[in-house]
């Protein structure tokens, strides 16, 4: 992997996202229909918070989840909104940022997804899954495994 390279070579650009007024119902279909962990909370395209699906799953925790609280779950989802939940005062990143300011985040902050700004405005996510993609993808060479095996 280029650390050199710019975010954007490897970041999410279709990012899903809800509003700061969305009910939880809402988050809870995005999380249950995409396989996502990191929802970003926008405002007229400009990130204002971030729901992680641990964070949202211990808001749940307390919810009891049987037929016959089914009912009561879903208006409890209802009357709370992404805003009373997301996490505020992120860290953000350019676009053109190298990657290694990325990894440089993850390992002091332990954070697992940084979104990523220009101009105010969300244009994609990079999370820790994305890293080790990209990391899997690079090829091979013959020359890297003889090498490595002469290490041994």
């Amino acid at each position: 992997m280029n650390l050199i390279a710019p975010v954007s070579s490897i970041m999410t650009k279709n990012v899903i996202a809800v509003t700061p007024e969305d009910d939880l119902l809402k988050v809870k279909e995005v999380f249950d229909n995409y396989s996502i962990h990191h929802l970003p909370v926008v405002k007229f395209k400009e990130l204002v918070g971030i729901i992680s699906k641990t964070d949202f799953l211990h808001f749940l925790h307390g919810f009891k989840g049987n037929d016959v609280d089914k009912f009561l779950d879903e208006t409890r989802l209802k009357a709370w909104k992404a805003e009373e939940i997301m996490t505020r005062g992120l860290a953000k990143v350019d676009s053109t940022e190298p990657i290694r300011t990325i990894l440089d985040v993850f390992l002091i902050n332990r954070f697992h997804a940084i979104p990523i700004v220009d101009n105010d405005e969300l244009v994609g996510i990079v999370t820790t899954y994305d890293i080790i993609k990209a990391l899997a993808e690079e090829p091979i060479t013959l020359e890297d495994y003889k090498k490595a095996k002469s290490e041994e």
